[in-house]
């Protein structure tokens, strides 16, 4: 489960499904709301609270996606069906972590690095660029290039995953220079502008991931909805 504010390429992280909280017309007129007054009318019914937003339920669905618990119980509904959306006993709790959460995933790049030690190895010349990184056996560790390492990375970081992977293992696979076969077309990640990109990201990621798991082991449970 992932926000964003950009229109996603639905097969990037895995087979994927969105739900905006805006829709539109093709022309990209007409903008509409997808939570619909109905829906909002029943969660403030059901949690007697008139000063929910429909902003506020797009957030307690977020968080409510992302708790161990729903996970597990709908396990087999999210395999073949859209997700059920239960009344969870604390709207509001679902709804604050949602909204940490959105704002933590859709402004990754705003976070603060997590303090990697970066260890540059003897005798190679200074290098920020990436042709193909690597995780080290016991994952502590980035080999970022021949110049540089990557240590200290929390365990915790891979808790955090996006479909059958880490967030920190799918920047590792997709921040590497590829050459399509058929086209011959290179895509490098590598920017001239800023040189250190990647390794800053890196940081930010570590950090997104660690704040995430933290939120959501802190939700309460669905009960019994």
């Amino acid at each position: 489960t992932l926000m964003t504010k950009l229109i996603p390429e639905l097969s990037i992280v895995s087979t994927s499904q969105c739900f905006p909280f805006y829709t539109y017309n093709e022309d990209g007129s007409n903008r509409k709301e997808n939570i619909t007054d109905w829906a909002l009318s029943e969660y403030r019914n059901h949690y007697k609270d008139n000063s929910i937003s429909k902003w506020d339920v797009f957030h307690y669905i977020y968080g409510l996606l992302h708790s161990p618990q729903y996970r597990e119980k709908y396990a087999a509904n999210l395999k073949r069906e859209l997700p059920r959306i239960p009344f969870a006993p604390d709207f509001r709790v679902f709804a604050d972590a949602g909204r940490k959460l959105s704002e933590l995933h859709v402004n990754y790049e705003n976070q603060p690095e997590f303090p990697l030690q970066l260890v540059e190895i003897k005798n190679e010349r200074l290098d920020w660029r990436v042709e193909k990184m690597r995780l080290s056996k016991d994952k502590t560790a980035i080999i970022y290039n021949n110049f540089l390492t990557l240590s200290g990375i929390p365990k915790e970081t891979y808790q955090y995953r996006l479909g059958n992977r880490s967030a920190l293992e799918w920047i590792i696979d997709q921040y590497q220079v590829k050459t399509d076969k058929r086209s011959g077309i290179v895509n490098d990640p590598n920017r001239a502008d800023d040189p250190q990109y990647i390794v800053k990201l890196i940081g930010k990621v570590v950090t997104v991931s660690l704040e995430t798991v933290k939120i959501v082991k802190e939700l309460p449970g669905i009960g019994e909805a």
